[in-house]
């Protein structure tokens, strides 16, 4: 039986950064966020990863990964803004490609396995990656159903400013009803608030409202909604945004729950999400993997 893939979405990371040598070592052994998930998915079981990055990150890409490709078989896509079907001509002045679901098209020839697709600068942890290997291993040939891994709200917010998140509403058996994603969110001493008004009115949202971190699975059938779709993306959402629109995996994967295409299995994560949103995140990033490292959950040095 084919490994489940992970892929990992990369191509903003240079840009988010300001260049790849400036990624930020969090680990008690120098290591970047990306390394953890690399690591948690071969501990998981799964049987390649491929990253999908922009062109001119492949040299400086290649020397983070050379660690990791001991221990996985890596492989490379590239995500291009020029990729589009030859009738599309790109708005002048547009510069930045267009959005996560046309990341996993770019990959979509070395898509062979049901896969897990997920952000290259978020730390999930081990548990995340069991409950999504194992998903991916029993589904066979189930090319109506997905899954995401939620997180509760409360283990996904920053001290230190307001953050954006895709918030689930889920059936009682746990599937997918509807994602929202919801801006400039902040802590507060009830869980979390937002206002959607400029802040002359608040809404609140319990500690733990199940949110999306971007960690999906996918059947290999998936790729053909997105080749569907992404054309129609091209020629409507476009217009109306030129210069900015996304074709995105959360909306794609919405449309496909309301047209009754599929059904996603939400898996809730009980441990804590870790992002640096902020500059001020960093040390609170280092310290949770210097004692998650103390207490033998990842070794010194990944890789040695």
């Amino acid at each position: 039986m084919v490994k489940p893939l992970l892929i990992v979405m990369a191509a903003g990371m240079g840009s988010r950064y300001g260049g790849l040598k400036q990624i930020e070592p969090v680990g008690p052994g120098g290591e970047i966020i990306l390394e953890y998930s690399v690591f948690d998915a071969v501990r998981a079981g799964f049987g390649k990863v491929i990253f999908i990055i922009k062109e001119d990150m492949r040299e400086d890409f290649g020397s983070i990964c050379e660690k990791m490709q001991e221990h996985i078989e890596i492989e490379y896509a590239f995500q291009k803004l020029q990729d589009v079907p030859d009738s599309f001509s790109i708005p002048e002045g547009r510069e930045k490609p267009w959005g996560t679901g046309q990341a996993v098209l770019a990959a979509g020839n070395l898509i062979d396995a049901p896969f897990a697709v997920i952000n290259a600068d978020d730390y999930y942890g081990p548990e995340a990656f069991a409950l999504m290997y194992e998903y991916l291993q029993n589904l066979g040939d189930k090319n109506n159903e997905y899954a995401m891994c939620t997180w509760q709200l409360a283990n996904t917010l920053s001290d230190y400013g307001h953050v954006s998140r895709g918030v689930c509403s889920l059936s009682e058996d746990n599937y997918l009803l509807d994602i929202k994603e919801t801006k400039k969110i902040f802590k507060s001493p009830e869980g979390a608030r937002y206002s959607e008004d400029g802040e002359k009115t608040w809404k609140t949202l319990a500690p733990d409202t199940p949110v999306s971190m971007n960690f999906w699975g996918l059947p290999v059938s998936f790729l053909k909604e997105l080749e569907q779709r992404f054309p129609d993306f091209l020629l409507n959402d476009t217009k109306t945004d030129p210069l900015k629109s996304e074709f995105l995996l959360p909306e794609i994967i919405d449309q496909c729950i309301r047209e009754d295409i599929a059904r996603v299995k939400a898996m809730p994560v009980s441990e804590r999400w870790y992002g640096i949103t902020y500059r001020e995140d960093k040390p609170k990033v280092m310290k949770a993997l210097e004692k998650l490292t103390l207490e033998g959950r990842y070794p010194d040095n990944l890789w040695s």
